[in-house]
């Protein structure tokens, strides 16, 4: 993985703290906005972490796929990241 990995680790166990905090929230029949809101920031920080993993995939896999791969390599990380974009358009 290119991305930062001690970053990457580091924000996927706070998502995973505010999940498993989401989680108390319900079982506790906690305020539905109360835990919508919650849900929203884990959402958020999910997406985040995303975001630097898509960017450190296109900074180094796509951009020595572009400088030194074959035309096959090149055009499977362009549809790699094509596919993502779809996925992510949803």
């Amino acid at each position: 993985m290119m991305a930062d990995r001690d970053r990457t680790v580091r924000l996927l166990k706070t998502a995973r703290g505010q999940i498993d905090g989401i989680l108390r929230m319900v079982e506790d029949d906690r305020y539905c906005i109360d835990i919508s809101t919650q849900l929203m920031a884990t959402e958020s920080l999910i997406a985040r972490i995303n975001a630097d993993v898509l960017k450190a995939h296109i900074e180094g896999c796509v951009r020595t796929a572009a400088d030194a791969g074959t035309p096959e390599e090149k055009d499977e990380k362009i549809a790699e990241i094509a596919r993502v974009i779809d996925k992510l358009a949803k």
